[in-house]
């Protein structure tokens, strides 16, 4: 997740001038958005290959620590709830940044959706998929938490227990 959060970080300077000022981008920063996004897409194969497997693993974490490590109520709530969160970045991933890319490449933009429009798609939704994998994390430490606050109540319980004892 965090990989992911900083592959989205770097793409911030360029998707600025999209979504996040007032005045429209000019010619020279769509050229320049242009350029990385084409940069991107025609990176050397071992990069996309790369990211696959980052995408693998961090599924393969999920499942496992889901069916493997400590099933219990909060596992499957927390895990299971974090799972779908990285599968809807997974999804826009798929579906609108990758497309975003090939249509960034080939500079063959749709009457509908302008090129300024894509751009600011291709923005939109790495954002929205840092919220997702943001809400991940928060996920991931709030599981923490809650399991650390457990285990302090039930020592708290055997102190007490053990005192009542003697």
């Amino acid at each position: 997740t965090s990989f992911f959060l900083g592959i989205l970080f770097t793409n911030l300077p360029f998707d600025y001038p999209t979504l996040w000022t007032t005045h429209p981008p000019t010619e020279s920063v769509l050229r320049t958005i242009e350029s990385h996004y084409s940069h991107i897409s025609l990176s050397p194969p071992l990069i996309p290959r790369v990211l696959n497997a980052m995408i693998i693993l961090g599924l393969t974490g999920f499942l496992a620590k889901l069916a493997l490590y400590s099933p219990s109520e909060s596992n499957y709530l927390f895990d299971g709830a974090s799972l779908i969160l990285y599968l809807i970045a997974l999804v826009m991933y798929g579906t609108n940044l990758v497309q975003g890319l090939r249509i960034v490449e080939s500079g063959t933009y749709g009457e509908e959706v302008g090129r300024v429009d894509t751009l600011k798609v291709m923005g939109a939704t790495q954002t929205m998929m840092a919220l997702v994998l943001l809400g991940v994390l928060v996920l991931q430490a709030g599981q923490w938490y809650a399991e650390w606050k457990e285990a302090e109540e039930e020592k708290r319980i055997e102190k007490e227990q053990k005192e009542e004892r003697e």
